[in-house]
């Protein structure tokens, strides 16, 4: 593990899998959508997570167990006891300690191949150029809007693929954002502010501290984050662009809404 550096540096060129990572990655590896050259990706990929809460917490584990070779924290908040009821990445032992440290020391403990480097400050439209320098995929995983428009005006003006998740009582949802590139007719792909154009006003979405969330949501909408972000590096499948995938925990039942640039000039 690295401290808090200014950048997240790109690994390039990494050594072949090792015999031991070849086992690891084995149910990987015979999957003929990821197979070898895929894995060698994930090893290759560098990956920066905003957040090591609710959704922070399985993409992070996910992540860690896939092999990705590099994956950066942004995070400034330290563990409480009413974070363990979601945030399973965090042991009771660590309420109290930085999350950033006790989410690297997970890490470190399911997948000694990961490199991880931690960011102890928010994700800003100031912090996040040098947060996103040689990062091949964000993923947000914050739980308010001005950390979520920061995130997703940096990634499109930086080009970088972003994978954004939200939850809230028992729903949750996600998305993909590549708004550089077009769709199959010739179309600009969405963004962000394509399906939020503006955030709402303060108060009027409740936070979980005031309503109450149930942990296993989390576990569900960071789980398929971080199968996205999985797709997106190994090219497999198609993934969640241009497409709003909504989960109701209470009814169980996922629906996927699409939704369109509103300005092909933006």
């Amino acid at each position: 593990m690295t401290g808090d550096k200014t950048r997240l540096d790109k690994i390039a060129g990494r050594d072949a899998l090792a015999p031991d990572e070849i086992e690891r990655y084995r149910r990987h590896i015979v999957l003929s959508e990821i197979g070898g050259a895929g894995q060698q990706r994930l090893k290759n990929a560098s990956v920066l997570v905003i957040g090591a809460g609710g959704l922070g917490a399985p993409v992070l584990q996910y992540l860690a167990a896939a092999g990705v070779g590099h994956i950066g924290i942004v995070d400034d908040d330290t563990v409480s006891l009413s974070n363990l009821q979601r945030q399973v990445i965090h042991a009771t032992g660590a309420v109290g300690r930085r999350k950033i440290e006790s989410a690297a020391a997970a890490i470190a403990a399911i997948n000694p191949h990961v490199r991880v480097t931690t960011f102890e400050r928010r994700f800003t439209p100031d912090t996040a150029p040098q947060l996103l320098a040689g990062v091949d995929l964000l993923v947000d995983g914050s739980d308010n809007f001005e950390t979520r428009y920061a995130a997703a005006d940096a990634a499109e003006a930086a080009r970088v693929p972003l994978v954004t998740g939200a939850v809230g009582r028992f729903d949750g949802s996600l998305t993909v954002l590549k708004p550089w590139e077009a769709d199959d007719d010739g179309r600009r792909n969405p963004g962000y502010r394509d399906l939020f154009p503006e955030a709402p006003p303060p108060g009027v979405v409740p936070s979980c501290a005031e309503v109450g969330i149930v942990g296993a949501l989390t576990g569900v909408i960071g789980t398929l984050m971080a199968m996205e972000t999985i797709k997106l590096i190994t090219s497999a499948g198609e993934p969640l662009v241009g497409r709003l995938l909504l989960y109701d925990g209470l009814a169980a039942r996922f629906d996927v809404m699409r939704y369109r640039r509103r300005k092909e000039g933006r």
